[in-house]
């Protein structure tokens, strides 16, 4: 394996120099209008670039870049257009109509019109696995310029599912080509695409808006040894790299860091254990507790956590969704053990001689899961059992994979990662699922923060969504923060960071979701070198 691992990059690198000698990152020249990055491996489309497999959405969403959207997300994260050029709800939350410019051609040469947009959405909700579209019946084209969504259910932040959502040519589309081939009205195209090697973008000389800065941009896949390997080489413009590489230097390159809600927590099933209808383990007698929950959460020092695990490299997390709109800051708490300490003493959970807490007959232990391929989660979790043990809970902590990670959660504590550019993050974690007494994840329910949650969805404008979405965290009375139910703690929001190389000038960044990827390279075609 480590054989196949060093000519994997030995290739790589070949591939990059022509396998000539490799010069320095100062000997190295760029053109004034290319790029080249070097991103995960994992950040490859398995399917291609097509939005009806994920391409654009799922987990790591960023801007699908070969084609248009109906809206954008702006630094802010409101929303902006891109092909709209406005929209409407019915009273009902029921039918959305959006107009879009007339001025919009494909790559092909073919016009984009609202057909094209319908097809799109009625393709993409028959087809994705990636993305949820239970919410939309039918999209249905009015006229060239207008196209309604027709919805089975009233969902007010649909604007930010139409900003991750790529449109397709009706004239043009083989699901079973289209993702290697790609036909788009976005700001760029694809050249070429070595499969596990490399993605070429061209940009788009009949492009709708601003001409991109950059013409050219070079996607590689590497590992993250190999990426830091050729950016000391100076063969590539851009590489991400983690805290693992942070204490380094690159000759000719800056370390950048890029704030995020890539967001690092643990799960804190809220009742008490048990064995469901299944045959599953569900709860856990010690955190069904609610002040332990909150003793753990005053408990974490989420600052020692970004020093020590991440050198320095991110913000404490003390939500799923800290810094966007519908952010409360009643999320916040401040590392406090001695409050930890009492609230435990309170609640009858008495220290032990062996220094572990004990309340009728249960002993204040758990372990806490983390996937066994991640090393800064195991990190985390290795940090929070040492801080746990100075309350007097004892954490045991065990690497797994995501085949049982799932099930075994719904009784143990594990090391997620979440964060994303839409308020749904927050109602996939604490809403109780349909036909169901308790979350998806974690077992918990609590009726008013769903209630909140569906009234926000029902809105009819995002303005007074959000104050919803903030009412299902605190309401003054009850939430899913410190002084409500408390059923998920949140560690850390983990920087993403990347070596760039001396004279490139990266675009103001939007906060990064989770996934250390193409959210990068999102406003690429902003990005300049300087002369």
């Amino acid at each position: 394996m480590k054989i196949r691992k060093i000519l994997s990059l030995f290739l790589m690198l070949c591939l990059l120099a022509g396998c000539g000698a490799q010069p320095t990152a100062q000997e190295t020249t760029h053109a004034d209008d290319a790029v080249v990055i070097a991103l995960d491996v994992n950040s490859e489309p398995a399917a291609g670039f097509d939005p009806a497999y994920g391409w654009g959405a799922g987990e790591h969403v960023h801007e699908p870049l070969i084609q248009s959207t109906l809206t954008v997300t702006n630094p802010n994260l409101t929303i902006g257009y891109d092909l709209a050029t406005g929209y409407t709800v019915s009273d009902d939350g029921l039918t959305w109509t959006v107009t879009i410019r007339d001025d919009v051609k494909f790559t092909d040469g073919e016009p984009l019109t609202a057909s094209d947009v319908a097809f799109t959405y009625n393709t993409v909700k028959q087809q994705s696995t990636v993305s949820d579209f239970t919410m939309l019946d039918s999209a249905e084209a009015i006229d060239d310029t207008t196209v309604q969504f027709h919805m089975n259910q009233a969902f007010s932040i649909w604007p930010y599912t139409m900003a991750v959502v790529g449109i397709l040519p009706e004239h043009a589309y083989d699901s079973a080509t289209y993702g290697a081939n790609p036909i788009g009205s976005g700001r760029y195209m694809l050249k070429q695409w070595d499969r596990g090697q490399q993605v070429i973008l061209e940009a788009n000389p009949d492009y709708y808006g601003e001409a991109p800065k950059m013409k050219t941009v070079t996607i590689l896949f590497m590992e993250e040894d190999a990426a830091f390997l050729a950016a000391q080489a100076g063969q590539v413009d851009v590489s991400y790299t983690s805290a693992t590489y942070a204490d380094q230097t690159v000759s000719g390159y800056t370390l950048e860091a890029y704030q995020t809600v890539d967001n690092r927590g643990l799960n804190l099933p809220a009742t008490p254990r048990t064995t469901d209808a299944q045959g599953c383990t569900v709860g856990n007698d010690l955190t069904a507790d609610v002040r332990v929950r909150r003793a753990i959460n005053l408990g974490i020092d989420r600052q020692e956590m970004i020093d020590n695990v991440l050198a320095g490299h991110g913000t404490p997390a003390y939500s799923v969704c800290d810094q966007m709109p519908w952010y409360s800051d009643a999320s916040e708490v401040s590392y406090d053990p001695e409050a930890a300490m009492q609230l435990l003493d309170e609640a009858g959970w008495t220290m032990g001689a062996d220094g572990v807490r004990e309340k009728d007959g249960v002993k204040a232990e758990m372990t806490v899961l983390y996937a066994s391929d991640d090393s800064v989660r195991q990190a985390l979790a290795a940090d929070f059992a040492n801080q746990m043990a100075e309350l007097g809970i004892s954490v045991q902590i065990e690497g797994v994979g995501w085949d049982t990670a799932y099930d075994r959660a719904l009784s143990e504590p594990l090391v997620w990662g979440w964060g994303a550019h839409t308020p749904m993050e927050l109602y996939n974690i604490y809403h109780t699922r349909e036909g169901s007494d308790t979350a998806l994840y974690s077992p918990y329910s609590n009726p008013t923060v769903d209630k909140y949650m569906d009234e926000a969805l029902a809105s009819d404008d995002l303005e007074t969504a959000y104050a919803l979405w903030q009412k299902a965290q605190w309401d003054g009375t009850t939430g899913v923060t410190q002084d409500g139910d408390i059923p998920w703690v949140w560690l850390v929001n983990v920087d993403h960071l990347y070596w760039v190389r001396d004279g490139l000038q990266i675009a103001e960044q939007k906060i990064h979701p989770h996934g250390h990827g193409w959210s990068l390279v999102n406003n690429v075609d902003a990005w300049t070198w300087s002369k």
